[in-house]
Formats: structure tokens, sequence, C-alpha cells
């Protein structure tokens, strides 16, 4: 989390991208780590405040299930508010420095984002606690992702109410959380490639591993075309933005469905049963990828589509 990233659109997004697919390969729960406080700098950069200092970690807790979540309300002050309620999946609870929250703002009745240091909510008491981990999934079980409770936490606003999602931005950190999909996606596939190159494969596993490295390319490639139109700055609107990021999170999803699968028919039960790191990565992997919404995002890109103002942007 130390090394700082190129913004989206400064010419290096495909760099940017790329750190966060290695970060996968080696670690998908540390990636639900690294690639939030990342986002977070570029939230900041984007809604005009400062990035993280040194030594600071920034996650982004936005997650709004159904429930009565965060409210937030203004205090005296212009930039006096406080937060209370319930935050549930913050993953890197009990590590990260400040966090960025959504909450339900009282006062102009809609979500917004605030900025929470908890070094200092937590040193006072009962105001800001991370539950004890419920998370019984073997997936994703290293994100340390807890319930955050707030009592009448400080905490301050980080732009106007809508702001953070009604930014291009927005759309550019999905297509990061996709990367580290892609990561995951390449530590699976390589599996396969490792068995295969040990030992001749037969045709079936040679015709997996061929399908494998055909859906490993596909999601490099989306990558690469989407880098290439952020920096090209094609992205003038949170809908196009949309657009790219829909397409490039519905195919990276399939592949890693795809490579789930062709991996564990070439291969039998015995990685998932004896190889710990194979399987941690599977089941991490399966966990993470569903933050794509399958058929619900998929509806969306198409209405999208085919909404009219987007008809003069089409490629096809």
């Amino acid at each position: 989390m130390a090394t700082a990233l190129p913004l989206p659109g400064s010419g290096r997004t495909a760099e940017r991208w790329a750190h966060l697919v290695k970060v996968g390969r080696d670690d998908l729960a540390l990636a639900k780590l690294v690639e939030p406080h990342h986002d977070a700098t570029a939230i900041l950069a984007d809604l005009g405040w400062q990035p993280p200092a040194d030594g600071e970690v920034w996650a982004v807790w936005a997650a709004e299930p159904p429930g009565p979540g965060l409210r937030a309300a203004a205090g005296p002050g212009a930039d006096s508010w406080r937060i209370s309620g319930h935050k549930p999946f913050c993953s890197g609870a009990s590590i990260v420095t400040h966090a960025l929250v959504t909450a339900h703002d009282m006062r102009a009745e809609g979500s917004r984002l605030f900025a929470v240091d908890l070094r200092t909510a937590r040193d006072q008491d009962g105001c800001a606690a991370v539950e004890p981990p419920t998370w019984v999934g073997v997936g994703m079980s290293g994100a340390d992702t807890r319930t955050l409770t707030c009592a009448d936490v400080q905490a301050t606003p980080v732009g106007q109410p809508g702001a953070y999602t009604d930014r291009v931005g927005f759309w550019h950190g999905a297509i990061g959380v996709a990367a580290c999909w892609v990561g995951g996606l390449r530590g699976v596939a390589a599996r396969l490639l490792a068995t295969c190159t040990r030992r001749p494969p037969d045709d079936v596993a040679a015709m997996h591993l061929g399908a494998v490295a055909a859906a490993v390319d596909r999601c490099e490639a989306v990558l690469a075309m989407a880098a290439t139109r952020v920096d090209a700055g094609e992205h003038e609107t949170p809908e196009a933005a949309r657009r790219d990021a829909e397409s490039v999170r519905a195919t990276v999803a399939d592949a890693v469905d795809e490579v789930i699968l062709r991996v564990g028919h070439a291969l039998g039960p015995g990685p998932l049963a004896l190889d710990a790191e194979h399987a941690q990565r599977v089941a991490d992997l399966q966990v993470f990828v569903r933050q794509h919404h399958g058929e619900s995002d998929l509806s969306a890109l198409g209405r999208l589509l085919s909404d009219s103002a987007l008809c003069g942007q089409e490629r096809w």
C-alpha cells in the first residue's frame, strides 16, 4: 500500500491496474485491502482532498445492504458531523487508520461520503468499534471483514450528497476491483499450466489449458482497452465510464467462472483437497467475484446500450 500508484486518467492507467493484477495474483485477501486504499486516494483527488499521508491506510466502506446502516447528522459547525449505526462488510476493519464511509445524510435525505479518522474514534470509548469476526466462509477469511459500529462518531463530509457515485472515477474504481479478479484468475490458471508443464497433458487437459489461456487473454485485452479509453479521455460522463466498467467486469466474472470450472475438470479434486494455496485462492476468488451481480449488472449494461444518449458512442 506504500507504493503510490498513478491515478486513473493520468496516462498511466494500465500501470495502475497492472499493479492490482499483481497483488491479486499474489494474495486476494491482501488485494481486498490494497485496492480500496488506492481507490480512496483517487476518490480524495476527485473530490478535492489531500492524498493520504505517509503511514495512513485508508479503506472505502460503501456497502449498503438492506437495513438501517449508518446515519449522519450535522453538528453546529460547517464540517461538524456525527455518524451513528452499523456499517457491515468493512474489510481491514481492525487494521486501517482511516475510512471513507457512506452514510444517510439526515438533512439531505440521501447517501453521502464521510471521512473518519479511526485512530481518534477508537480512542473514544464506545464511539467506534469493530465487532468480532462473524465471517464463517473460507473464502476471503483473511480480509478481516467485520461490522463497524458507530455511536456519535465525528466525521467529515467528502463532497456533496451523491458526489461519490456521480463521478466518472467511481466506475474506474470498479474496473480496479476487476483487475484484482484478473490476478486471482491468473493464479488459478497457473496451477493448471504448472501441472501440464510437469507432464504432457492428455487431449482433454490440453483442451482445457487452451480455453483457460484464451480466457486470461480476454481479460487482459479488455483491461488494456479500458485503460486506453480512460487515458484518451473518452469517459466524458459517468454513463460512458459505466458502459466500459460493466463490460469489463462481466467479461472478467465470466472468465473467472470458466477458469475455475475448467481447472477443476482438468485436475480433479486433488488440488482443492491437498494444495492449500490453490484451494484458498479458489475460495477467495469465488467470494470476491460475487461483487459482480451477474444478470442484474448485465441488465444495467443492456439498458445503457439501449439509451439513445449513448447511441453515437457505440463501436459496432
